[in-house]
């Protein structure tokens, strides 16, 4: 996968903008503030992927234009495409590709693949479970067009089923809707969990080698997936886990009416990262953590890679920056094959990277 072209109009602070992109690495420095951050995000929202920093898409929007468009020359398993997205102020946004309109974001997903990794992604280890959560979502939604939509129903029930719990005391006439919500809850969960047991399966037989070459060969790192408790093997078929989910639902009813809050689901899933047999969120130093979230994500990478037959774009967004000399070495040689985007503040900090470009950005528009 590659993006051969890019072009930006209006989406944050680049007025506008047009590149051509290397096939292998693309080198994006400059100061601070200039976009360079902004650039990536670009790239990474044609893959159907919610943007890592903003809260809705008007955020993406410069702050004195009423729209933006992002548009990008690609090349996805044989084929070229044309992928556009209008953003417009108290509007949907607009995709086609080729000229076809896209109604969901898992479609642009069909077209493009990105694996990013942020300076934030190095406290993956020590942060809560939704963080993991969201690296387990973003990754699978690119892979699985079916999990995307599951998880975006059991979504919007969940924020029903939290209105239902919230006000049922005021409404008791609230509490005959919860068996239907429940119903589909767990049809829909179900369909989350069993994804979810075979990516981290499979994410732990990438992962394994990776930590295990990075520390030296002097520690091994495990992966679990950790679930409601009534589900003892999440790896079972998804019409054994639905109902499963649904007795645990009726254990955890009087709870969730006294707290009302919604106790019992996937929406509480982790994933459980341990070295030599320890809780790495707990015990691990903070060399460590690092070390574990990076092979996570070179992890990602290469279960991409086997599950489409080529590489993701891979998108390092000041990363580099913020590891010690030896994890910097071990990235780069990890990251040979496929497109990959490096932003830093100076373009000889990457040199004997190979073959490439480099794109000098100031104030959201090439310098030179």
């Amino acid at each position: 996968m590659m993006v051969r072209t890019l072009e930006l109009e209006g989406f944050r602070n680049y007025r506008s903008f047009s590149a051509d992109f290397a096939p292998g690495v693309n080198v994006i420095y400059g100061e601070n503030a200039q976009g360079k951050t902004n650039l990536l995000e670009a790239v990474r929202y044609l893959s159907g992927a919610p943007s890592h920093r903003a809260r809705s898409e008007g955020e993406l929007i410069g702050f004195d234009v009423p729209s933006a468009r992002i548009c990008a020359q690609l090349e996805s398993r044989g084929r070229d495409f044309k992928v556009e997205v209008q953003l417009t102020r108290g509007r949907r946004r607009r995709m086609t590709s080729n000229g076809v309109r896209l109604k969901t974001a898992g479609e642009l997903s069909e077209r493009l693949h990105t694996v990013l990794f942020c300076p934030e992604d190095l406290m993956l280890i020590r942060a809560g479970s939704a963080e993991r959560r969201r690296f387990l979502d973003q990754s699978l939604c690119q892979l699985r067009p079916r999990y995307a939509a599951a998880l975006a129903e059991y979504n919007r029930l969940h924020e029903h089923k939290r209105r239902i719990l919230r006000d049922w005391e005021e409404k008791p006439s609230l509490l005959d809707l919860l068996p239907e919500f429940n119903d589909r809850m767990a049809r829909c969960g179900a369909i989350l969990i069993h994804y979810r047991a075979h990516f981290i399966r499979k994410l732990a037989q990438f992962a394994a080698p990776i930590h295990a070459e990075f520390s030296g060969e002097r520690e091994k790192m495990t992966l679990s997936y950790e679930t409601v408790k009534t589900v003892e093997d999440p790896l079972i078929p998804t019409r054994e886990i639905y109902p499963r989910l649904l007795e645990h639902q009726e254990s955890h009813r009087r709870a969730e009416l006294e707290s009302r809050t919604c106790l019992s689901g996937p929406h509480k899933d982790d994933l459980l990262v341990s070295i030599d047999g320890r809780s790495a969120k707990q015990f691990a130093s903070q060399g460590q953590t690092r070390t574990a979230a990076l092979s996570l994500k070179l992890a990602e990478r290469e279960l991409h890679q086997e599950d489409m037959g080529e590489w993701p774009v891979l998108l390092l967004d000041d990363v580099l920056s913020e590891l010690d000399q030896r994890r910097r070495d071990f990235v780069l040689r990890r990251i040979r094959g496929g497109q990959v985007f490096i932003t830093c503040c100076e373009e000889e900090a990457l040199d004997g990277l190979g073959e490439g470009r480099t794109f000098h950005i100031r104030a959201g528009a090439l310098a030179d």
